[in-house]
């Protein structure tokens, strides 16, 4: 019964030995192993077997890349400003192997080779030159990192500043300058926005000038030709009156009623003067009707009424807020109508 006990007992260690060799090794992650105190190995991802007590992991590295986050530093510049610089370096093992071996702590020894180098960077730099050279300052800061830890294993991919904390005091001069940088660009607008506006409305009433000018030009030419062709009208119609009255063959008697009636016209009791044809006693021998067509004999009071128009014009488009042009135009249309008028009932 105690053998029996014994041997399970054997075997169950012997299986419990057996389980614990084998070892599987997850996803981005590397295991470094000894053989009796010596590197043997590295096993990457997969199931690996060791050989009971001779063999053992010493390292278990994570191969993703990690984001170290380190605490900020001081630094003075060139110009002797202490400042304090927050970075953040992005950085993975690239051979397992070099990062057991080749360092001892290699984080820690990276946070201190970064503190040094930004000592050594900023301190060649102003302040002003510090905070407008971040770009700089990181591809600097990633060139020296990246080559001073490749013999630990490790590859640098990127280095950021965070944050670049200047003290209190340069903080308020800072912000005075920048409050005084930012009136100035407004004072700089406001002129700019000034000289254009000045600019563009006296642009705007030369424009609006020249275009009454020439709208004044085009209308009086237009006047000028309309009146021509007025006057061209009425002498031709006046042409084409005496062509009918030539053609109709008026006799004598025709003519002298004619005058008769021009006289009546001329003597309406409101002129002065009276112009008298030389054959009027001929006239009123022949026509009896002469003294009292001419008011001969009759003492007539001269009317000083205002003489009524033959005729009026009305221009439906003209307003009283009409430009003077316009009211020259229209009343150089009105008077050129009624003159046409006047005329046309002179030839009737």
């Amino acid at each position: 019964m105690i053998t029996t006990i014994i041997s399970i007992i054997v075997v169950l260690l012997i299986l419990f030995l057996f389980v614990s060799c084998i070892k599987i090794v997850p996803q981005e992650h590397a295991y470094v192993i000894e053989r009796l105190g010596k590197y043997l190995c590295t096993w990457h991802a997969g199931l690996h077997f060791k050989f009971p007590i001779i063999d053992n992991v010493i390292n278990k590295i994570s191969l993703k890349e990690q984001v170290l986050d380190f605490p900020p530093q001081p630094v003075i510049t060139k110009d002797n400003v202490s400042v304090r610089v927050d970075s953040v370096v992005f950085a993975k093992v690239f051979d397992p192997k070099l990062y057991t071996y080749g360092v001892e702590y290699p984080i820690a020894g990276l946070q201190n080779l970064s503190a040094t180098s930004l000592r050594s960077i900023i301190g060649g730099m102003e302040l002003d030159t510090t905070l407008s050279s971040r770009e700089q300052i990181n591809e600097d800061m990633e060139v020296i990192l990246d080559k001073a830890t490749d013999s630990w294993g490790l590859k640098v991919n990127r280095v950021e500043l965070k944050n670049i904390i200047p003290p209190e005091e340069i903080e308020e001069v800072m912000t005075k300058q920048m409050r005084a940088e930012r009136e100035r660009r407004q004072t700089v607008l406001e002129a700019q926005a000034h000289k254009e506006s000045v600019v563009s409305r006296a642009e705007g009433d030369k424009e609006a000038k020249v275009l009454a000018a020439e709208a004044e030009k085009e209308a009086r030419i237009a006047l000028a030709a309309g009146e021509a062709e007025s006057i061209r009208l009425v002498y031709e119609a006046q042409a084409q009156g005496l062509e009918k009255l030539k053609e109709a063959n008026i006799n004598e008697g025709v003519l002298k009623l004619k005058g008769l009636e021009a006289l009546r016209d001329i003597a309406d009791g409101r002129a002065t003067k009276i112009f008298m044809p030389t054959d009027l006693a001929s006239i009123v021998s022949n026509l009896g009707v002469a003294s009292e067509a001419l008011g001969i004999g009759d003492y007539t009071e001269i009317d000083k009424s205002p003489v009524p128009g033959k005729g009026s014009y009305n221009d439906s488009c003209l307003k009283n807020t009409s430009s003077k042009v316009t009211k020259e135009v229209a009343g150089t249309n009105a008077s050129i109508q009624v003159d046409l008028e006047n005329r046309r009932e002179d030839i009737i």
